[in-house]
């Protein structure tokens, strides 16, 4: 099969270790700090915070409305749930790494919680898509929520049965988004990272549903 091939394939099907493309040892450089706040972009991050990692389409938007929120220390895109070591944003963009589009997040939990950050992934995406968001298609855009501990998984997969109960009153589809232990994070290129910060009328393919998460 030729790359072509495969490539068109692995639109709609995530790759297995094998089919993937097999990545490079060193990874891509990126700012010091964070373009919008100052704050570092890579660990060690001070002990008071926590890190959570979500997906939910084209990074772009989605990293902006997490740098937004009070409480957000700092933010950074990324490639996750995949095989291949350190991606590029093209050999991520072929469907041949496994791996989504996401955004790390850093946040102090005494001034935002997790669930408020579950709240914000909910409402600001369509999470019943599947291998896509939107007009943007392709399993790089595919929804999800990775862990840092069993905590935050009971929390999300709590909030998704809640959302879901939700959508399903309004008709909408079941959710497709994939909630597990938080795997390597590989940083993007520098130049998507706080992308709408540095280009503000560059595209944002974020849309939700209308639906909102109720209070616990």
């Amino acid at each position: 099969m030729t790359l072509r091939s495969q490539i068109l394939v692995h639109k709609q099907a995530l790759p297995d270790a094998e089919q993937a493309l097999p990545g490079r040892a060193t990874a891509v450089p990126v700012p010091a700090a964070h373009f919008v706040n100052g704050n570092s972009l890579q660990p060690p991050f001070p002990a008071h915070l926590q890190q959570a990692i979500f997906a939910m389409g084209c990074f772009w938007g989605a990293e902006r409305r997490f740098w937004e929120q009070p409480g957000v220390w700092s933010t950074a895109v990324g490639y996750t749930g995949g095989h291949t070591p350190n991606p590029t944003y093209e050999e991520v963009c072929s469907g041949l790494t496994g791996h989504t589009e996401a955004v790390l997040v850093i946040f102090d939990p005494q001034k935002i919680t997790y669930d408020a950050l579950l709240k914000l992934f909910w409402e600001s995406h369509n999470p019943t898509q599947g291998m896509r968001q939107g007009n943007d298609t392709g399993t790089q855009y595919r929804s999800a929520i990775y862990c840092l501990d069993d905590a935050q998984c009971a929390q999300a997969r709590n909030s998704k049965a809640r959302f879901q109960a939700e959508l399903d009153k309004q008709g909408l589809g079941p959710i497709t988004t994939e909630i597990g232990e938080m795997p390597p994070f590989y940083y993007a290129e520098a130049y998507h990272q706080q992308y709408l910060a540095k280009n503000p009328g560059g595209y944002c393919g974020l849309g939700g549903t209308g639906v909102c998460m109720p209070a616990v």
